[in-house]
């Protein structure tokens, strides 16, 4: 097995020429494990067409091993965002939808991603940056607590059958 620095890691922002197909494989593949905790997480069965629309809702960035895409996470810039009071506040950025093919876990395109959306965030001037996620989703809560975000809130979304946890993290 190959060490995290064996690979070449890129993150970049989605491209025209880039399967959209692709992603939405990605997305099931990363959130299938949530999806078999009965979790029903958009990402566990979204169509093409969902996914689509939710890159271009925001800015869709990607990563890429060794040239092959592994990941992608959509940033949402501060203001205006909707579903919840503290996604409305001006200095807040977000992200939604990080996912990494789970063979690609644990090797740093994860973390890469959320670096980019920090580092955008703050460029955009946002004071902090928020994420969702399902409250019985604990292993998510966790890693999202290693990395400095913190609970603020929680929601339920329409459809979904868990309550969400709001977690953000103040920028530097």
């Amino acid at each position: 097995m190959r060490s995290a620095s064996d690979f070449h890691l890129v993150v970049r922002d989605l491209r025209t020429g880039d399967s959209v197909e692709e992603l939405t494989d990605i997305i099931h593949a990363a959130y299938q494990e949530l999806g078999d905790l009965g979790l029903n997480y958009t990402a566990v069965d979204q169509d093409v067409s969902v996914t689509r629309s939710r890159a271009e809702s925001g800015h869709c960035l990607v990563a890429e091993i060794d040239g092959k895409l592994v990941g992608t996470v959509t940033w949402y810039g501060p203001g205006g965002g909707q579903g919840c009071d503290w996604y409305r506040r001006p200095e807040v950025a977000r992200f939604g939808q990080l996912a990494v093919r789970p063979e690609h876990q644990g090797r740093g395109a994860g973390s890469g991603l959320i670096a980019e959306v920090e580092r955008r965030s703050k460029e955009a001037g946002a004071t902090d940056l928020a994420l969702d996620t399902a409250e019985p989703a604990v292993h998510l809560i966790d890693y999202y607590t290693h990395r400095g975000y913190l609970v603020v809130d929680h929601a339920r979304w329409a459809g979904k059958t868990y309550r969400s946890v709001i977690m953000s993290k103040r920028l530097k």
